[in-house]
C-alpha cells in the first residue's frame, strides 16, 4: 500500500515539474519555439515520463493552461467569499482578476498563445470549467433568480471579452486603474438595467 502511494506521490511530482517546465519555457520563448527536449532537460526528467503524461507538447501547453486558469479561479473565489451583496462580489472578482493577470506570463498564455494554440472554444471550455463558472454564478446573483440561462451565458461571454481586452491593454502598458474604474461602470449599469430586455 505504501508503495502505491510513494508511486502515486512520484507521478505527481513528475507531472508538476514538467507543467512548472513547459509554463516557464512558454512563457519564455513561446509554445512555437518551444521544444520537448528542453521541457524534460528542465523538468529533470526523461523524455518517457513526458510521453506518459502526455500525448505530445499541445497537450501539455493545454495542461499549462488549465493549471493556470484553475489558479486564477481560486484568488477571484477568494478575493469574492466576502462580498456583502452580489453586485460588490462581481466587482471584487473583477479587481481580483487583473491582480491576478498582471503575473508575468498569463496574458501571453491564456489570451494569445492559448487561441493560438489550443482554438477560442477549447479555450472557452477551459474558462467556463474554471473562473467563467464563478463569473456566471456573480452575474446569476445580480440579475436576480428570474434571469433566464441564455441571458447570463450571454452577459458573460461579453464580460469575460470585456476583462480579456483590458488585461491586453494592461498588459501593454494602458493604465490598469483607469480599466478597472471604467469595468465597475459597466458592471454597475449592467446590473442596474438588469430588469430590460437583453436584445
Amino acid at each position: 500500500m505504501q508503495e502505491k502511494r510513494s508511486n502515486s506521490n512520484r507521478s505527481k511530482e513528475t507531472c508538476s515539474a514538467l507543467i512548472a517546465a513547459a509554463r516557464s519555457l512558454f512563457v519564455e520563448k513561446g509554445y512555437a519555439a518551444t521544444g520537448t527536449p528542453e521541457v524534460v532537460d528542465q523538468a529533470g526528467v526523461t523524455r518517457g515520463a513526458l510521453y506518459h503524461h502526455f500525448r505530445d507538447k499541445q497537450a501539455l501547453f493545454q495542461a499549462v493552461a488549465e493549471t493556470e486558469a484553475a489558479k486564477i479561479a481560486r484568488e477571484i473565489e477568494a478575493h469574492s467569499a466576502y462580498a456583502t451583496s452580489p453586485v460588490e462580489a462581481l466587482m471584487h472578482g473583477a479587481n481580483a482578476y487583473f491582480e491576478a493577470m498582471r503575473k508575468p506570463g498569463r496574458v501571453r498564455l491564456l489570451l494569445l498563445e492559448g487561441p493560438a494554440v489550443l482554438g477560442s472554444d477549447e479555450m472557452r471550455r477551459i474558462d467556463i470549467q474554471t473562473g467563467g463558472q464563478e463569473l456566471r454564478q456573480g452575474i446569476k446573483d445580480a440579475l436576480g433568480e428570474t434571469a433566464s440561462t441564455v441571458k447570463i451565458d450571454i452577459y458573460a461571454d461579453l464580460v469575460s471579452a470585456m476583462f480579456d481586452r483590458a488585461a491586453l491593454a494592461c498588459d501593454a502598458g494602458a493604465d490598469i486603474k483607469a480599466y478597472e474604474n471604467a469595468i465597475t461602470s459597466l458592471l454597475t449599469i449592467l446590473v442596474q438595467r438588469k430588469s430590460e430586455p437583453l436584445l
